[in-house]
């Protein structure tokens, strides 16, 4: 089943310049966990910001552009049509951005798990917030991480029943 993840200010802020605004070690340490051993699809410019390939996950990587190259062991898709087999698949994958795909495949996920970043950021990337109707949270842990002395919220959303597209 395809599933969304992404770190979130409450406005929506994702980033800036193609690269995350904050370093809050709670959250990283959430995104392994959760993503650890799984399959994660994501646009081009997300898959560049990540510094190259994390360990023990499967990296697919969405990009229009025909003649992409990107190491051996991370797969390259070119159309929405080839992220098809992962709605449905049995086994969790995770939708880890950037914006364009979020706002193109958020309506084909069945959860969505945001952390919250209770602070405000200079952003120029944004989290298609609106699209948020088509859920509502299951659950939601509050954490603080000392490192970066950020709160953040970690909700779960599921896709409501009148929403499956």
């Amino acid at each position: 089943m395809l599933n969304l993840m992404v770190a979130i200010t409450f406005d929506g802020v994702m980033g800036k310049d193609n690269k995350l605004v904050w370093r809050i070690p709670t959250d990283l340490k959430y995104f392994k966990e959760k993503t650890l051993g799984k399959k994660m699809i994501m646009g081009r410019k997300t898959f560049e910001s990540l510094g190259g390939v994390l360990p023990n996950r499967e990296h697919i990587v969405l990009t229009r552009d025909l003649s992409y190259k990107a190491p051996e062991s991370v797969k390259i898709i070119h159309t929405l049509e080839d992220v098809e087999p992962y709605i449905e698949s049995e086994e969790e994958v995770f939708l880890i951005g950037g914006a364009e795909i979020f706002t193109m495949l958020m309506e084909k996920c069945h959860r969505l798990y945001i952390t919250w970043v209770d602070k405000e950021f200079e952003g120029d990337t944004y989290f298609p917030l609106l699209k948020l109707k088509d859920f509502k949270e299951v659950s939601s842990v509050e954490a603080h991480d000392e490192k970066s002395d950020i709160h953040l919220i970690f909700s779960v959303y599921e896709k409501l029943e009148n929403s499956i597209s």
